[in-house]
């Protein structure tokens, strides 16, 4: 994968100190770490603020961990593309002409260590699915599905239970949302049908539109 601002040395080490301090100072904790596996998807939730990016940025630096994270081309355009790409962004196409699931599957196998981190939500407005192209990546890439969290209520951040998909995608996402049901997004009031353990998943013609 591409030289990312997590492999820049000065900058790196920096920017740990900086987010310490500044968990530090806001009175937020964290817990867990970066599993030691080469490849896996990291899933951001809840993901209800413009907040939770930065956020996560930090906490990835405070736990010395590298991240990547998917982006729609359009954001990678003159003069943001090189900005985007260094803060571990990948471009991918989103029309209906190509399978984003698949794009990052062949990015998992052409690549020896690759973290990407995907919020199942998909969007930070209210609403009613979860959308499992996230699962449909690890599943095709057979990679295991790593729970990370930002809970805006006990100001705890950090990294959760590590699994490998079954294939089950009902019994699977139960287990998910189970450990997401105590947690809790800046803006609560988004995350009402996310964490109900009866709402619907995004069908797969659904997915080929986004993960």
């Amino acid at each position: 994968m591409h030289y990312t601002i997590f492999d820049t040395p000065v900058i790196r080490t920096l920017m740990r100190w900086i987010s310490l301090f500044v968990f530090k100072m806001r009175g937020w904790r964290i817990e867990g770490r970066f599993p030691d596996i080469a490849k896996y998807v990291l899933i951001a939730a809840p993901h209800t603020s413009n907040w939770d990016f930065p956020i996560t940025l930090c906490l990835t630096f405070a736990l010395k961990g590298k991240i990547y994270w998917m982006g729609k081309d359009t954001l990678f355009r003159w003069p943001f593309r090189g900005m985007f790409k260094w803060l571990g962004g990948i471009p991918v196409d989103r029309s209906k002409s190509n399978n984003m699931v698949g794009q990052m599957i062949q990015q998992f196998s052409s690549d020896e260590n690759l973290v990407l981190t995907i919020p199942p939500a998909g969007t930070r407005s209210h609403v009613m699915k979860w959308k499992t192209g996230f699962y449909y990546i690890a599943l095709g890439a057979n990679v295991p599905v790593v729970l990370g969290f930002l809970n805006y209520r006990t100001k705890v951040g950090g990294i959760g239970p590590v699994f490998l998909p079954t294939g089950d995608i009902h019994a699977d996402m139960q287990r998910i949302r189970a450990f997401y049901s105590g947690i809790h997004g800046k803006h609560p009031v988004q995350e009402v049908y996310l964490m109900a353990p009866s709402s619907p998943l995004i069908t797969a013609a659904e997915m080929q539109e986004g993960c």
